[in-house]
């Protein structure tokens, strides 16, 4: 494999690479730069010749060291790389909500069971950190503050929530919340909304 190839043996490289912590990205199958310099680096790690490019003995011992990547792995359900959680998460139903990584991650005893990017409110409306617990649930709401659509709400902490962003499905990390946590697959989180329950737990940490 090299430079400018595009297959799903590319994806299968990537995704391995990324459980030794040498690419920190979504797999995307596309050979470009990134994957070159993530080549790299497990060579020069591993004492073989730094070529940049996979060959038979490069994979042979990448594949030795890894293990076969999972469906998610392959194609992660969030761009952004789910960081260690935090101890508050890993006990009952938990949504765990990772600013530094920009994250949430439902979680139940430990386990995450699904995954989502998230953004965060601007530095004038922060988003709360703490632990809260999901209060009440709307379906569809609208911000009687700021009369946006909220749909797919679940309120933590006064007038903060959870909710679908059609702003940060369209713009990404552009924008920012004022104060909610946003998240951008709506059918997603329309799933884990039929999930979750007033009264699991809210993890929002750094």
């Amino acid at each position: 494999m090299k430079d400018g190839d595009e297959n799903e043996q590319v994806r299968e490289l990537q995704a391995r690479l990324r459980q030794l912590d040498l690419f920190d990205r979504a797999p995307t199958g596309f050979y470009g730069s990134i994957t070159g310099k993530s080549v790299a680096a497990f060579q020069k790690r591993r004492g073989l010749p730094v070529t940049s490019t996979v060959d038979a003995a490069t994979w042979e011992l990448l594949l030795s060291l890894t293990k076969e990547p999972t469906a998610d792995e392959l194609k992660p359900s969030t761009t952004n790389k789910l960081d260690t959680p935090d101890p508050r998460c890993t006990t009952g139903r938990v949504l765990c909500i990772s600013k530094e990584s920009r994250t949430l991650a439902w979680m139940i005893d430990g386990k995450v069971v699904s995954s989502f990017d998230v953004r965060f409110g601007s530095e004038n409306t922060p988003t709360r950190e703490g632990e809260f617990k999901v209060e009440w649930k709307a379906r569809e709401w609208t911000s009687t503050i700021y009369h946006t659509p909220m749909p797919y709400s679940m309120f933590f902490s006064r007038g903060q929530a959870v909710h679908y962003s059609a702003d940060f499905a369209a713009r990404g990390y552009a924008g920012a919340s004022h104060g909610c946590v946003n998240v951008r697959d709506r059918a997603k989180l329309a799933a884990l909304f039929d999930q979750v329950k007033p009264g699991d737990k809210v993890v929002v940490h750094w």
